[in-house]
């Protein structure tokens, strides 16, 4: 079973820039999942674990991010964790070296500068190959050879966690503001006694 659906926007803002789907007779790729996977884009960029598994229901969704650019695809529960992360990474490998060949040096300031959604949409059969090497993930155990034990460690949400933090993030950010404020408070009033400590020694 081919990934589901798979996604690459841009880090800063989520602003998506290619997506292709394969539906399969056992799943549709909904409007609702399309929508899911968008606010999941937009809910990783605030200082996320560059790797992360989402599930959701019966499907996982798989997150990474590479220099400024998030790679995100949707895979039944079933599908291999390894494989999925070495699909993103092959995905990855793939569309940024399309970047390169198609501008050169200057690509990150051209994914910086696109101003409308889709606009790297003709990368699309690339990323539509790619799904077609990972169609059944028995015929990829040669890619896996290598140390992945890495994966073990990824991050791994709940699709409801992920989405309602977003909510959140503008109350986390002022307090983590108010403690730092609170830190260098603190910093000076341990100087303060310090100081008082070794008057009293005189």
């Amino acid at each position: 079973m081919p990934p589901l659906l798979t996604q690459v926007a841009r880090t800063s803002d989520a602003l998506p820039l290619v997506a292709t789907s394969t539906p399969t007779p056992s799943f549709t790729v909904t409007t609702q999942v399309q929508q899911d996977a968008k606010k999941l884009m937009r809910s990783m960029t605030a200082g996320n674990p560059n790797k992360m598994s989402i599930v959701s229901g019966n499907t996982v969704f798989y997150y990474m991010a590479r220099e400024n650019l998030c790679f995100l695809t949707l895979t039944e529960e079933s599908y291999p964790k390894r494989m999925a992360f070495l699909y993103l990474e092959e995905v990855a490998d793939a569309v940024m070296q399309e970047l390169v060949n198609e501008f050169g040096a200057t690509w990150r300031e051209k994914v910086d500068q696109a101003a409308r959604p889709f606009q790297f949409i003709h990368y699309d059969p690339i990323i539509q190959r790619k799904q077609r090497d990972f169609r059944d993930p028995s015929q990829q155990k040669s890619k896996l050879n290598e140390d992945l034990s890495e994966i073990q460690t990824i991050m791994r949400k709940n699709i409801d966690e992920i989405l309602n933090r977003g909510e959140k993030l503008d109350h986390v950010s002022s307090v983590s503001q108010e403690l730092r404020s609170k830190s260098k408070d603190f910093k000076w009033g341990a100087k303060k006694l310090t100081w008082q400590a070794r008057l009293q020694q005189y």
